[in-house]
């Protein structure tokens, strides 16, 4: 196996569960723990691997509510409208898109009434020039990652 295949299926195996040992990750890759480690530190050093995350059900926390917002920005704003969503804690993306909008933000939030209060706080923001706000009915893929290809 070359170590970029190691690698690929290394992330493939952190995807399929985050929480892997060590050794667990080695059995499974038929590889020594050393190895599994020192490929895990070099992928996060590189920036490969940010993190492990937990997949939450934003739903049995109470917040069942997720709304698209699409905003028209003020050119120069861009950069501190983008930040100012990203330090919200109710957004989960935030994008910078090309196209009729400028950004594109998922938020979740309590109720319809917490989504509407959130929303026209937000839009306070004179640099906000329009905004479009989507509420989603049904999510039928959220927060999924692919497995990366792996040659054999």
């Amino acid at each position: 196996m070359t170590y970029e295949n190691l690698d690929r299926k290394l992330i493939n195996a952190l995807l399929d569960d985050g929480r892997a040992s060590l050794r667990s990750l080695a059995d499974d890759l038929d590889v020594s723990v050393t190895t599994v480690s020192n490929h895990l530190s070099t992928l996060e050093e590189e920036g490969i691997i940010e993190g492990y995350t937990p997949k939450v059900d934003y739903d049995k926390i109470g917040y069942d509510v997720t709304a698209i917002l699409q905003l028209k920005v003020e050119g120069s704003a861009l950069p501190e409208v983008t930040e100012s969503l990203r330090e919200h804690e109710q957004m989960v993306s935030v994008y910078e898109v090309t196209g009729d909008y400028d950004i594109i933000a998922v938020g979740k939030f309590a109720d319809t009434d917490d989504m509407n209060a959130q929303i026209k706080s937000l839009l306070t923001d004179p640099a906000i020039l329009e905004s479009n706000t989507s509420v989603v009915l049904n999510a039928a893929v959220e927060h999924e990652q692919f497995e990366l290809e792996v040659e054999e």
